[in-house]
């Protein structure tokens, strides 16, 4: 290994501890407030509000099913695909490993959650009046920040690249 790939293999490391770590406190701070009051429906902002689901879905509870095939098989495709993200994020030569190791954070976290609750919980839930966007957590936060990172790079490496 070179010195190279060690150096970035070590920031990989302090990112994804760093971003796992923060996913799960929020998480089990969340389940501490929920578990003290029977339920959690706290208003925080006029835009924001802390209300627990557990979702059995993917990504913003789409696709959740109540059979456990259909559970298991869900799982099974996100551990071959955040495995997938890993191997793309090591071989990665330029920035955007970063941004796949951000993914991979977060998607390691909601997958943590589903082997051990069967569920993961999502908590966030940001509104305008009536208008509530998905529920969601910090893992989601990351993924979502990863793939919008990716996506801004994509099209600034090929706007530069075509001049």
């Amino acid at each position: 290994m070179t010195k190279n790939n060690l150096k970035k293999n070590i920031i990989f490391i302090i990112i994804f501890t760093l971003i796992f770590t923060i996913d799960r406190l929020s998480k089990l701070y969340i389940l501490n407030l929920a578990e003290t009051n029977d339920t959690l429906n706290l208003f925080v902002t006029p835009f924001l509000n802390f209300y627990l689901i557990w979702n059995k879905g993917i990504a913003f509870g789409l696709f959740s099913f109540d059979q456990n095939f259909i559970y298991n098989l869900i799982t099974f495709l996100i551990v071959l695909i955040t495995v997938i993200i890993l191997i793309v994020a090591l071989r990665s030569k330029d920035y955007k490993g970063y941004f796949f190791i951000i993914i991979f954070s977060g998607s390691v976290g909601n997958l943590y959650d589903r082997f051990y609750y069967s569920a993961v919980p999502d908590f966030i839930d940001f509104h305008i009046n009536d208008f509530h966007w998905f529920i969601f957590n910090v893992a989601d936060v990351f993924i979502s920040v990863g793939v919008i990172c990716l996506i801004i790079a994509e099209f600034i490496f090929n706007k530069t690249s075509k001049k």
